[in-house]
Order: structure tokens, then sequence, then C-alpha cells
């Protein structure tokens, strides 16, 4: 039982913890001690949460790198003329801030000069990836391009086509397409007349 001697009940034979009681209300850490019955302790001091960002699960592209007789006529104009095909995917990717024209240009003269035009769309592939969050497979963006150039860039196309741009009409006009299909299917439907006799 308690000793009488102790009005509160306290018996440090009977308890493991010590109770630590502050004489002096104002103290330096910042903490408020309100009564004898608190106990406040410096060591858990206010800790800030701490929020983290988790990033997106990357996906897989939507076909392989070497399916590329999947879409017939993109592999061919890419094996032909690969500045037109990567003109279409710089416009869709640049969401129309440049032209599929001045992009296919500057591929077609990075060609010429230099004769590596893997070194300017490695990094629209690597541009995509970001926007669509795709994985970097089979290796890295400009080892792609750079050993498998006219696949990389089918492949990008496909990827597109599948997430359903309209690569012909470009960037502004997929905006305008879907638009149109929006406002249209906002459009109250008409009201059926009744029968006629």
């Amino acid at each position: 039982m308690y000793s009488s001697s102790n009005p509160e009940g306290y018996d440090p034979e009977y308890s493991d913890e010590q109770h630590i009681f502050a004489e002096d209300t104002t103290t330096s850490t910042g903490i408020p001690v309100s009564s004898d019955s608190q106990q406040y302790d410096d060591s858990s001091s206010f800790k800030p949460a701490v929020f983290r960002v988790q990033s997106r699960v990357r996906v897989p592209w939507s076909s392989g790198l070497c399916d590329c007789f999947t879409d017939k006529k993109t592999c061919c104009v890419t094996f032909w003329c690969p500045c037109i095909t990567f003109g279409q995917i710089a416009e869709i990717v640049d969401k129309g801030s440049t032209s599929c024209g001045a992009n296919g240009a500057l591929y077609a003269l990075i060609c010429c000069v230099i004769c590596c035009p893997s070194l300017y769309s490695c990094f629209y592939r690597s541009k995509m990836r970001q926007q669509y969050f795709l994985r970097e497979t089979p290796c890295g963006d400009c080892l792609v391009h750079c050993f498998c150039e006219q696949c990389a860039l089918c492949q990008e196309h496909r990827e597109l086509k599948t997430r359903g741009f309209d690569m012909t009409i470009g960037w502004h006009g997929n905006v305008e397409q879907r638009n149109r299909g929006v406002t249209e299917a906002m459009k109250a439907p008409m009201a059926e007349a009744g029968m006629n006799r």
C-alpha cells in the first residue's frame, strides 16, 4: 500500500520509472509546463512530417522495338525517309510548339552534315518516355537510336498512334479533333417528334 507520508500516492519502491517534475515554469526549451501531473521530455522536440513523393510506375511500351512490320506503312516511310516520321513524332512530343516540317528539316540537315541524326532523335525518345512514364528498354535511349534508329522511330510512332494520336494531322489537328468530339458529346440529344398520322 501507499505510505501516508506521501500524499500524492507516489511510492518509488513500487515504480520502475522515474518522474521528473519541473519546478520552473519558464524553461528555456519553449515547452510549456502547466502542472505537476504532466511530464515533458526535452528529447521529444517537434519534428516536421516528411512527405515522400512516390514516382509513378514505369509502364512497358505498347509494342516491341523490333515490331516494325506490324505497321508496314510507317515502316516503309521510316526506312526511306526517316525525317518524316521523326518530324511527326517531334511535333506531338513538343505539343505543337514546333512543327513537323521544321523538325523533319533539321533532322535531314543533321543527317547530311554529320551523318548521325540519332544524337538529335534520342532526346525526343527520352522526352516521350518522361511524358508517358515508359520504361527505358531494351537499353539507354542514345544506344537504341545509335544502333536501331529506324526501329526506334517506328516504335515511337506506333506508341503515339496507340495512345490515340492521328500522326498525319499533327498536334493542333488532334487537339481540334478531340475538342470537336467533346463538344458533340456535350450536346443534348434532340427530342424526337411525336407520332403523326
